[in-house]
């Protein structure tokens, strides 16, 4: 006979249920077994030793002759470099116990600390800004898989932070070791100096190699520093180009300091040392805010907000042909006469800076007449059109100073493009919904003078000098159009040229035309340059504008 159970296994069994085991009395709790054989488990103190060792080992770097090396170069460590840059004691590290995992080719056995980067966050004169900075005494700062992960990391944290993000660069590209995953680790940083392109600051700051694609990043982002001697940046090395081209050049005269800063226009600063270069960064830092949600920081100011500007009326000669530095015009208006230039040494014929006015940021772009008469060209279109982009995306306002005879003409000029290249300059005015003034100081021609945020492309405010010339061109030029079969048919040509000059000059050519047309607001006193702006700034402080719906525009280039 057989016996069912009554219990929920037996009624199971019963109904045709597969057999289940029947549960036996619970096994009772095991102690888990001793980190090492059956020796006692370590004291929380002496644990906590091993941690403290093992972090200042870590802090130290890999051996003494490697930091003698680096400095050997002229170059600081990469901690040396964040010391600087940062208030002092401000720094938390992240991940700085990571470490590799690759195999192969003797990998496996060189498995230090940081993987050849530190990350992390601190305090620039109290506001947070975070970093990334390749040690170069590990791997020589190459990225590979690790490596790359802790910047993604800090970059994704300082986006969500809404702060700041500085990259020290001192790598030598591309981890050999570690094959395609090195490189994808290039990708996942790329598309995060895209996505937090005009949302938070990203800068560069180049202490050493940048090759390869390496280079790209800093190229995304929004300001590149770089170090006389010490840092080059190229996508393909000395060796390469030698092989392909037969040409023997350096890595200096290939993609040094100078050669970016004064020719291809990567860089936008270069300064002889490291400790120069990184207290620079940090003045940067000051006049710009966290992300694109703040305005730029307000500091007081003890430079009169009144103050009136009379040096002016000498500074700058009535004669449009004769040259003057627009640099001391600017020192004139700006708080304290300080401003930091953006791209000195590429572009020289305009200048684009960022000063205070009243205590509060701005952006400046200005026409250089000792510098090819201040016309714009190729180079000078770009280099304003990328720093009004920034200043619009950051919410930095624009004054814009105009004193320009119009655009370089030239074969080379029209075949490289200076069409296209004037037109990025003249989208980006137009696009951009920060506060806008314009000066006319003396002369504005033709298309440049529209281009130079002209009242009909947007400006909120365009003020004008009693010594302003806005006009299709030059009068004599246009007089040598208008009238050429009148001049030419006359029996004193020169008289009658001069005469149609004036003529041309009263009607169309004096200073009031432009306002009594209504193409500027107001006719001004140089010496009341700097009280006007200040209050103009003041009043457009909250300005909004609606933008179209739109995914993006679709700008020149």
């Amino acid at each position: 006979m057989t016996i069912i159970e009554d219990t929920p296994v037996g009624r199971l069994r019963e109904k045709g249920a597969p057999h289940a085991p029947v549960p036996g009395p619970a096994a009772p709790p095991q102690a888990p077994p001793y980190p090492s054989g059956d020796q006692p488990v370590r004291p929380t103190a002496s644990r906590v030793a091993d941690l403290v060792e093992l972090q200042e080992r870590v802090l130290r770097g890999p051996s003494p002759k490697a930091t003698e090396a680096q400095h050997a170069k002229g170059k600081l460590t990469a901690r040396e470099r964040i010391d600087l840059l940062f208030d002092q004691d401000t720094f938390t590290e992240v991940e700085g116990l990571r470490r590799h995992r690759a195999t192969g080719f003797g990998m496996e056995d060189k498995r230090p600390h940081s993987d050849g980067v530190i990350t992390g966050w601190g305090l620039v004169d109290g506001r947070e800004v975070f970093v990334y900075a390749h040690d170069f005494r590990i791997f020589g700062g190459a990225l590979g898989e690790a490596h790359a992960t802790k910047i993604h990391k800090i970059m994704d944290m300082a986006a969500a932070a809404g702060a700041p993000i500085v990259g020290l660069c001192d790598g030598a590209g591309a981890r050999i070791q570690e094959g395609v995953t090195a490189l994808a680790g290039y990708g996942g940083i790329f598309q995060r100096n895209v996505r937090n392109s005009g949302v938070i600051p990203q800068i560069s700051v180049i202490m050493g190699p940048c090759a390869g694609g390496a280079a790209y990043s800093p190229a995304l982002t929004d300001f590149v520093f770089m170090v006389r001697d010490t840092s080059q940046m190229f996508i393909t090395g000395p060796d390469v180009v030698q092989a392909v081209t037969g040409e023997s050049v350096t890595q200096n005269e290939l993609g040094g300091a100078d050669v970016h800063t004064g020719i291809s226009g990567v860089a936008q600063f270069v300064y002889d040392d490291e400790e120069e270069c990184l207290q620079e960064l940090r003045y940067l830092l000051s006049l710009l805010p966290a992300n694109n949600r703040e305005l730029p920081p307000a500091v007081p100011v003890e430079d009169p907000v009144d103050r009136l500007t009379e040096s002016l009326v000498d500074l700058v000669p009535a004669e449009r042909g004769r040259a003057y530095d627009m640099r001391a015009v600017i020192e004139e208006l700006a708080d304290d006469g300080e401003f930091f230039e953006v791209h000195q040494r590429w572009a020289g014929n305009v200048i684009c800076a960022l000063a205070r006015m009243g205590g509060q940021v701005v952006g400046i772009v200005a026409n250089q007449p000792c510098d090819l008469a201040g016309v714009l060209d190729i180079s000078s279109s770009e280099k304003a059109a990328r720093f009004v982009q920034f200043c619009d995306a950051f919410n930095i306002p624009l004054v814009t100073l105009v004193d320009v005879p119009g655009f370089l003409p030239g074969v080379d000029q029209e075949h490289g493009g200076v069409i296209r290249h004037g037109a990025k300059l003249l989208y980006a005015y137009c696009n951009a919904t920060v506060p806008r003034i314009s000066v006319v100081l003396r002369k504005a021609y033709g298309g440049a003078y529209i281009v130079m945020d002209s009242q009909a492309i947007g400006a909120d405010l365009t003020l004008a000098w009693p010594t302003n010339e806005i006009a299709v061109m030059g009068a004599e030029g246009a007089a040598n159009v208008i009238f050429r079969r009148e001049i030419a048919a006359s029996d004193d040509p020169e008289g009658t040229r001069e005469r149609l000059i004036r003529e041309y000059q009263d009607k169309l050519m004096h200073p009031y035309y432009a306002a009594e047309h209504g193409l500027v607001d107001d006719v001004i006193h140089p010496a009341q340059t700097r009280v006007k702006l200040i209050g103009a700034l003041r009043m457009l402080r909250s300005k909004y504008t609606a933008l179209p719906s739109r995914k993006h525009g679709n700008q020149p280039q």
